[in-house]
């Protein structure tokens, strides 16, 4: 067991060094990305409102809307509009990297285009997070480094907590690592510091760390397909790059009786939400619903109406989806932290910071015992 030990250690120590500046780029974005939606949301809240109805007031038709969309932004392309089941929400119109704008569903008025600045914060932040701000080619580039330093960020999660555990157990042992104190030298802080944040945030740290590998690599999601005993789901064939996409030329010939098909999907059952896909392909109008009545509060429902006819095609419940759908739904949320409201977020927010002090005090302490090799050896 101490050979064991002893090899976990220099393992974790390595992997710490090789991926330490790259976990700790995530851990800061990652902490600095916690709580954006809940600071979007309010730096936005007076473009979301709008004022009630009269009583017989009527909301704009969907392609009234759109119109109005285009009207005012004629090169824009929605990719999705947004309806929420509150007659004082504004409707989202997705324009796909170009934003988004929130438009009054009785007036077809833009009430604002989104707090751009915060946006703009959170999608430089999101883009160090995933690809380092690699761009073009590169991105891919980008992504494998930061997938990479994130499987080895749950090797040294896993392994930490082997090695922080105490090998005897006692009190004295276990207060070691419990909390910080008081120490006499840089190396002995940092010692404290890397066992204390680390028994504390570790757990955490798997999580996050185990759901971002499951976002990542196609072979971890395919293995909860395995470990559940269901069926790979078949891939989805992607049109080559600098390929002309043809539904974009047409994307705005929206079907003339539209609004019977959204009326459908708001007549099919309980709703909180509903996006519909834009542009409209193979006469085919896909709405996203949320039906609120789930625990995972992120789940989503897909229902498929003919949009000749306005007639339901296809009912995909959430409910329904098979173990390994439904656990990847929650990965991404619980990645954010998000899936645990406010308190999750907040308690990512800790585990993040924890995870760059835990990259800081372990590269302090590699250097230190570097530097004291060397110093054995010039003698």
């Amino acid at each position: 067991m101490q050979t064991f030990r002893k090899i976990l250690f220099w393992l974790h120590l390595v992997a710490g060094v090789t991926a330490g500046i790259f976990i700790f780029i995530m851990c800061v974005t990652g902490a600095l990305l916690s709580f954006e939606k809940n600071i979007v949301e309010f730096a936005e809240r007076d473009m979301r409102a709008v004022a009630a109805p009269p009583e017989n007031g009527q909301r704009l038709s969907v392609n009234e809307l759109v119109g109005k969309v285009l009207e005012a932004k004629p090169n824009a392309k929605p990719s999705a509009i947004t309806f929420v089941n509150d007659k004082t929400a504004a409707v989202t119109v997705a324009l796909g990297r170009e934003g988004q704008v929130f438009v009054n569903p009785y007036t077809g008025a833009i009430t604002g285009e989104g707090a751009s600045g915060w946006r703009s914060f959170f999608r430089f932040n999101t883009d160090l997070h995933r690809w380092l701000l690699m761009s073009g080619n590169s991105r891919q580039v980008g992504k494998s480094l930061n997938d990479a330093a994130n499987l080895l960020f749950l090797f040294l999660a896993i392994s930490g907590v082997y090695i922080w555990f105490p090998r005897q157990f006692t009190r004295k042992h276990f207060a070691q690592i419990l909390w910080f104190r008081k120490t006499n030298s840089g190396k002995a802080r940092d010692f404290n510091w890397h066992n204390t944040i680390g028994f504390w945030t570790s757990f955490v740290l798997i999580i996050l760390t185990l759901t971002g590998v499951i976002i990542s690599y196609q072979w971890a999601g395919n293995l909860l397909y395995t470990l559940t005993g269901n069926e790979l789901p078949q891939q989805q064939q992607q049109q080559p790059p600098n390929v002309p996409n043809q539904q974009n030329e047409q994307a705005f010939v929206l079907p003339e009786n539209l609004e019977d098909s959204l009326k459908t999907a708001e007549n099919y059952g309980s709703w909180k939400s509903i996006a519909l896909r834009l542009p409209i392909a193979k006469d085919a109008a896909v709405f996203t619903i949320d039906e609120g009545k789930y625990w995972n509060i992120f789940a989503r429902s897909t229902l498929t109406v003919d949009a000749k006819t306005a007639q339901v095609a296809k009912f995909e419940s959430y409910g329904e989806q098979n173990a390994a759908r439904q656990l990847r739904s929650w990965a991404r949320f619980t990645h954010t932290g998000e899936t645990g409201g406010f308190i999750g977020q907040l308690i990512g927010f800790i585990a993040c910071i924890g995870g760059a002090v835990l990259v800081y005090t372990g590269i302090a302490l590699s250097l230190r015992r570097f530097s004291a090799w060397r110093g054995r050896r010039a003698l």
